[in-house]
C-alpha cells in the first residue's frame, strides 16, 4: 500500500463531511485530484472505502476501518513534529481547532495571533461548528481541541476555562426598548429580527430558545456576521441578538443600544475541550494551555 499523508488526512476529511467535495476543500486539493486519490486507494486495497449517494458519501466497513487507522497514524505524526519542533527549526507543525460561532468572531483572532506570530512553522485549521459538533469531533480524534460552550454535553473529555460569552438584545436609537435596563425573550417575540445565516451554529441556538419562549423569531433578512446585523438594526430593519463583545465594537461605529438578556441561557462560558492534553502533540498542547492562560 503506497499511500502519502495527504491521502490519509484526505479520507478522513471527506469522511467527516460525507463529501468528497468538502472533503477536498478542506485538504486544499482539487475537486478532480481528490476524487482521483480516493480511486487509487480503492484500487490498491482492491474495495470499496466509500458507499457514494445522492446525498454524499459515507465510509464502507473497509472504510471505517481505514478511517480508525488513519486516524492513529496522523496522530502520531503530530506528535512527532512536536516533539521534534525544538531540533528542527523547518519542520511543520499542524493543530485542527474548532470552534463555535461567538468564539470565533470575537475571542479567537485576537488569542490565536500572538500564538501564530510566535510559532511561524505552525498552521492551525480553523473551523465553525456547533458546540455538541466540536464535542463528538474532539472525543472521536477528529480535532485536537474545540472551543465550545459549557452547555455542551462535555463527559469524558478535559476543559478549561476560556471566555465568559454574554448575549445582548441590541435596538437602534429611539426604540422603546432602547434605554431597558434589561430585557426577556420572551417580551420580545412579537417585534422583527436581523438573523445569521439559518445553518449558523449560533442562530440556532438562538431560535431553539425562542420555541421554547413561545415562537420563532420573525426574521426579516439573514446576514453573515454580527458587524452586518448591527448595520442592519442601526436602519431600523429589526432587532438583533449578539455577543455582548460584538455590541461594544460595533457601536463605536453604529447608533445602537445593547440591552442585556436576562435569560440563563443568554450567558455562556466558553471552554478549550480536549480528550486529553499530555496525549496532544506538544505544539497543540501549548496553544491550549495558551488559550486557557489569555483570560
Amino acid at each position: 500500500m503506497r499511500f502519502d499523508l495527504t491521502d490519509l488526512r484526505l479520507f478522513l476529511n471527506v469522511a467527516e463531511a460525507e463529501s468528497i467535495t468538502h472533503g477536498a476543500e478542506r485538504t486544499h486539493l482539487a475537486l478532480a485530484s481528490a476524487s482521483a486519490r480516493i480511486r487509487g486507494m480503492e484500487e490498491t486495497l482492491g474495495v470499496p472505502l466509500l458507499e457514494r449517494g445522492r446525498r454524499g458519501v459515507r465510509p464502507t466497513p473497509a472504510g471505517e476501518a481505514l478511517v480508525h487507522h488513519a486516524r492513529l497514524l496522523l496522530q502520531q505524526v503530530e506528535r512527532m513534529r512536536g516533539e521534534l519542533g525544538d531540533y528542527a527549526k523547518g519542520l511543520k507543525g499542524h493543530v485542527r481547532l474548532l470552534s463555535n460561532t461567538a468564539a470565533l468572531a470575537e475571542f479567537l483572532p485576537e488569542a490565536l495571533a500572538p500564538f501564530l506570530a510566535a510559532h511561524p512553522n505552525i498552521d492551525i485549521d480553523l473551523e465553525e461548528r456547533p458546540s455538541h459538533e466540536i464535542v463528538r469531533a474532539v472525543a472521536e480524534g477528529l480535532a485536537d481541541a474545540g472551543v465550545v460552550s459549557d452547555h455542551a454535553d462535555l463527559s469524558g473529555l478535559e476543559v478549561f476555562p476560556f471566555r465568559t460569552d454574554r448575549m445582548v438584545l441590541v435596538t437602534p436609537h429611539g426604540h422603546p426598548l432602547a434605554n431597558r435596563r434589561s430585557v426577556a425573550l420572551c417580551e420580545v417575540l412579537e417585534e422583527d429580527f436581523v438573523g445569521l445565516a439559518a445553518r449558523n451554529a449560533l442562530q440556532q441556538h438562538i431560535n431553539e430558545h425562542a420555541i421554547r419562549a413561545g415562537r420563532p423569531l420573525k426574521l426579516r433578512v439573514r446576514v453573515r456576521g454580527f458587524d452586518g446585523i448591527c448595520r442592519m438594526v442601526e436602519q431600523g430593519v429589526g432587532l438583533g441578538i449578539v455577543p455582548e463583545a460584538s455590541a461594544k465594537r460595533c457601536r463605536r461605529f453604529t447608533k445602537i443600544r445593547a440591552v442585556p438578556l436576562t435569560d440563563s441561557w443568554a450567558v455562556r462560558s466558553l471552554v478549550v475541550c480536549v480528550r486529553r492534553l499530555d496525549a496532544l502533540p506538544s505544539h497543540s498542547r501549548e496553544l491550549v494551555t495558551q488559550l486557557a492562560g489569555a483570560i
